[in-house]
């Protein structure tokens, strides 16, 4: 499957040692099938810390076979649960390789920040949560599948 990366440069072979901790999906480097998306994360990690906004285009195969994959096909109360931790800095994306879902972007985050603050139930975040567009997001949590299986083939700056 084609995926795309949205970051202020060219990476030809990522590196997990640079992620972030607090993320979706914790620690790992970030892939969506969405074109679009991707520019919007370039243009926005180029605006904050310079470079140009690049898009890195992979393929990556659609056979995880071998692989330990967590997949959350809808925004449900156990994707909640596992953001909400990954967010925390809890380390449970680590019993998998792969970590796929929706992104809690900004937009989303405002929504789970409800969620956190207790003034909003699971059921209530859930529900206003159908009413984003839609997204999504791979998360490669083992350096071993990005060297074996995810292939670079261009980049292109937005």
């Amino acid at each position: 499957m084609k995926l795309y990366h949205g970051s202020n440069q060219e990476i030809i072979k990522p590196d997990i040692a640079f992620s972030k901790k607090f993320l979706d999906f914790g620690k790992g480097f970030y892939l969506t099938s969405f074109q679009e998306q991707a520019e919007k994360w370039a243009l926005r990690k180029a605006a904050r810390l310079g470079g140009n906004p690049t898009i890195n285009v992979y393929n990556l195969p659609e056979n995880f076979s071998d692989y330990k994959v967590c997949s959350f096909e809808t925004e449900n109360e156990l994707w909640l649960d596992f953001v909400c931790k990954c967010r925390k800095g809890e380390e449970i994306n680590q019993q998998f390789d792969i970590v796929m879902g929706r992104v809690a972007n900004d937009d989303i985050f405002k929504t789970i920040d409800m969620y956190f603050k207790n003034l909003w139930t699971k059921e209530k975040v859930l529900l206003e949560l159908r009413y984003y567009q839609e997204n999504n997001q791979i998360c490669i949590i083992n350096q071993q599948l990005i060297e074996k299986e995810l292939i670079f083939i261009k980049s292109y700056t937005v």
